[in-house]
């Protein structure tokens, strides 16, 4: 049997129902070739099995394959248009009782971020976002919401001061925030899609899907969201066929379901 990189495929999917034929090979295969190098493991055989028999290993594999890479209101040009004219508009349209899922959440800045920008329209005990990730690792980090000093660096200063105290060299985030944000394991590319949302937030994971799996997101994203809903995706990604899709383009980053 040929173990090679369509083996190694077949078994991770077994393993862990993460389709590794959705992201770009080439970038994939070199980041799980630098892991394996890493551990000093020779062949996609052997450390299929080291995935299966060490459980920390295999809890690695899923953090670094998952590529959690976040920060709080990250491109903080485009928060300024979600808060000064994407809230508003939708608050207008749906009323405060929005429904906000928070897509790919890893380690829960963006979610927390979102609980910050909605605070500023709705009142905080009236905001619940829905934030899902693949990997539970992350998850779990959201769930404790212990920051860097860089990592909350865009955070408005505001808000930096009323919702975040300085623990050591970090800074924990308010239990009046982290209530609001209800954390799941997600599978985008695998599981169900929830219905009847207002804002899809979904930023900076689909640049390492390829152009068939982003097409297959988008079309699902565009059905969980109801008729007059939004969007957010990250500055380094664009829906070219976003008509196709079934969506209107409010600007470079917030596409609207008609």
């Amino acid at each position: 049997m040929a173990y090679d990189y369509e083996y190694l495929k077949k078994e991770i999917f077994a393993l862990t129902a993460i389709d590794l034929n959705a992201y770009k090979e080439k970038q994939m295969k070199r980041r799980i070739d630098t892991l394996i190098a890493k551990h000093k493991i020779v062949g996609y055989d052997k450390y299929i099995h080291a995935l299966k028999t060490d459980k920390a290993l295999f809890e690695e594999f899923v953090s670094y394959i998952t590529i959690n890479v976040s920060e709080f209101y990250r491109n903080l040009e485009q928060w300024k248009i979600l808060d000064e004219t994407i809230i508003p508009e939708l608050v207008q349209k749906f009323g405060k009782n929005l429904k906000v899922w928070s897509a790919a959440c890893s380690t829960g800045d963006e979610p927390y971020s979102l609980v910050m920008a909605l605070s500023r329209h709705i009142p905080l005990n009236q905001i619940r976002i829905y934030a899902t990730d693949l990997d539970k690792q992350v998850i779990e980090k959201a769930k404790v919401g212990l920051y860097s000093e860089k990592s909350i660096a865009s955070v408005p200063s505001d808000m930096k001061s009323k919702y975040f105290t300085k623990v050591g060299p970090s800074y924990r985030i308010a239990d009046a925030v982290k209530e609001r944000v209800d954390f799941r394991e997600h599978n985008l590319l695998k599981d169900s899609y929830p219905s009847s949302y207002h804002l899809i937030v979904c930023r900076n994971v689909l640049i390492y899907f390829t152009e068939e799996a982003k097409d297959e997101v988008f079309h699902k994203f565009n059905q969980s969201l109801t008729k007059g809903g939004i969007l957010f995706i990250g500055s380094t990604e664009q829906i070219m066929n976003y008509r196709e899709i079934g969506f209107d383009r409010k600007n470079s980053f917030f596409y609207q379901k008609p």
